[in-house]
């Protein structure tokens, strides 16, 4: 039992951390990424200096609902950058550990040490996927998109941290993001499955 309030306690920390630290940054980089696409499809509106461009960003965030989807989505995918390639320092082999862990225990200079590594891993990519599902409004084949969203994404990150030597490549890494995107896209699809149900009551 002890055991297990040790593993819950390690992981609530690491995620609460995990988003704690980024915040501020996620929020004025996903804020800056909704400018350049304002700009880019609505060029006209968008590109009147930037006094306007910010009355513009505004008004457009509080009439469209996609809009403020789409800004949670790049909010939450800023905290899966900043855990994962900008908060990592320089790795001189990033090819040290290829299969990764793939339990709750590593062994490190011959003793055991606890790591919520894999189940984080489950978990960082869960709103991810649910996200992207609701901001783009996908009906059919949820699970299967949502875990080769989540594979592709987590196969650039894998990549990226192995050319830009920031982190290690891992395989398990890849396994346990694509888990938790099919897991997110799961939870998507029911609770659809829950809406029209209860759409179909009020009938």
């Amino acid at each position: 039992m002890n055991r297990l309030i040790k593993i819950i306690n390690l992981i609530l920390t690491n995620i609460l951390t995990a988003i704690y630290q980024p915040f501020g940054f996620s929020i004025l980089l996903s804020f800056f990424a909704l400018f350049l696409y304002l700009y880019a499809y609505y060029p006209s509106e968008a590109g009147k200096g930037w006094k306007e461009a910010i009355k513009y960003w505004f008004i457009t965030f509080r009439n469209s609902a996609f809009f403020r989807k789409l800004f949670l989505l790049l909010f939450i995918i800023s905290l899966i950058l900043f855990r994962t390639l900008l908060n990592r320092n320089l790795w001189m082999n990033p090819l040290s550990n290829v299969m990764g862990g793939w339990w709750f225990w590593e062994t490190v200079n011959g003793k055991q040490q606890l790591t919520t590594e894999s189940i984080e891993n489950v978990i960082l990519m869960m709103p991810f996927t649910i996200m992207a599902m609701w901001t783009f409004g996908e009906k059919t084949e949820i699970v299967w998109k949502s875990g080769k969203i989540a594979f592709c994404f987590s196969i650039g990150i894998e990549f990226l941290q192995l050319l830009l030597r920031l982190g290690t490549f891992q395989l398990s890494d890849i396994v346990y993001n694509t888990l938790g995107g099919c897991m997110g896209g799961l939870i998507y699809q029911l609770v659809l499955k829950l809406k029209e149900k209860c759409f179909d009551k009020t009938k």
